[in-house]
């Protein structure tokens, strides 16, 4: 069967690594056939490094080039799911970055759109493919921890100075982004959260804008979630702490999980905590139990992997490792929790349509008084009218190592 014929909207520092990884053949079963990018400059750069292919300033031009079968979509957030969509609706295949988008009403007409469509629809939650993140799904999956009880993950490793703030007009802006860390890096977490522990029943939180940097969105937050069988989870976020911390804790009437500095230590009880809580007679004893230790394993390019598998699902029918439909559960998570602290309330979940309503509009607020210049951060109106990539059009040619799991 022929290779997917890709093209690439967006082609700022992740697009430019996607694009790189496809034109040097190190992505089995893709091949780059087009590009496209809002920037002027940017175009004339790609014109020069990748010759042949073609470059286009308009992302509906390149879809209906009739050159491409195949789309990433690798634009500033709010655009993740018009492309989506739009592609679809034409029976292309879709990668998105993630976010799947900033609000989950997008995102849904997204879906819709999949569901309607002959093409497939993927997004790339590349942490999904680091193998301490799979050992601990393997074991949760094979009943390894039993009835669920708790989640906490410190994940404040995500250090960004101001500088990087600073890079790129559209970045730290609620017209650009559409958030901070909650939906530039912390993403990733949310979605390793739900698909290790599952969804949330109502989340309560706590998210604080410009805490530690001069910008107008959120750089810390705290979640506080709650199950319908009385499990619980923490989760902890920043921009702001170095040299930072990431780790995952998981708890269950079998056992526990703890995810830290590239290691996974799993401790498995001989019997239930649960039938053990009732029926030992010594008051303080704990259950007989086996320790487990797991990694460090090697690193992996968990982009190129992403690629690869959705080569594969096209192509030879292999398991989407990260269909697009599961971006709409993280996304759920980070809505919940900015609805929640900017209205004080617990937020249930999935959202009403009314929470949906509110969000929208509260986040349509911060919009319209960050054009005005109330409360930037920085002084700008982050419109994405203007640059929508990074000011240094040469460097997305690699992954960078901020993109990668730190433990």
């Amino acid at each position: 069967m022929k290779n997917l014929r890709v093209g690439i909207i967006g082609v700022g520092n992740i697009g430019g690594a996607h694009a790189e990884s496809i034109f040097s053949g190190r992505i089995r079963g893709m091949d780059l056939c087009g590009l496209c990018d809002a920037a002027p400059e940017k175009r004339q750069y790609l014109a020069g490094k990748y010759p042949g292919i073609p470059v286009f300033d308009d992302g509906l031009k390149l879809m209906d080039s009739g050159l491409v079968d195949t789309l990433i979509v690798a634009t500033p957030h709010y655009f993740h799911p018009v492309y989506a969509a739009e592609a679809l609706k034409r029976g292309l295949n879709v990668l998105s970055e993630k976010p799947a988008g900033v609000g989950v009403r997008a995102v849904k007409e997204v879906i819709c759109a999949a569901e309607q469509s002959h093409g497939a629809y993927g997004i790339m939650f590349n942490q999904r493919t680091d193998p301490l993140f799979r050992k601990a799904k393997e074991i949760i999956d094979g009943g390894g921890l039993g009835e669920p009880k708790r989640l906490v993950w410190i994940i404040t490793n995500w250090y960004r100075t101001q500088k990087y703030y600073d890079s790129g007009t559209w970045r730290a802006t609620w017209n650009g982004e559409g958030g901070g860390v909650l939906l530039n890096q912390a993403p990733h977490n949310l979605d390793v959260w739900q698909w290790l522990f599952g969804m949330p029943d109502a989340v309560t939180a706590f998210v604080t804008e410009g805490k530690y940097h001069n910008i107008g969105v959120e750089d810390d937050a705290t979640i506080y979630a709650e199950y319908g069988n009385g499990a619980t989870a923490v989760f902890i976020t920043t921009t702001g702490e170095a040299p930072g911390t990431n780790r995952l804790e998981i708890s269950g009437s079998l056992g526990k999980i703890v995810i830290e500095k590239g290691v996974l230590s799993y401790t498995k009880l001989g019997v239930s905590e649960r039938d053990f809580c009732f029926r030992d007679g010594s008051g303080s004893s704990l259950p007989p139990l086996e320790e487990f230790s797991f990694g460090p394993y090697e690193a992996v390019s968990g982009h190129e992997l992403i690629l690869a598998n959705f080569a594969a699902s096209v192509l030879e029918g292999e398991r989407l490792i990260a269909p697009g439909i599961d971006g709409i559960r993280e996304l759920s998570i980070s809505n919940a929790a900015y609805l929640s602290s900017w209205t004080g309330r617990t937020v249930r979940l999935p959202l009403d349509e009314s929470d949906v309503e509110a969000f929208e509009e509260l986040l349509e607020n911060k919009r319209q008084c960050e054009r005005a210049g109330e409360g930037s951060g920085r002084g700008d109106a982050g419109s994405t009218a203007g640059n929508v990539c990074d000011k240094d059009i040469s460097t997305g040619n690699n992954y960078l190592p901020r993109w990668n799991v730190k433990w």
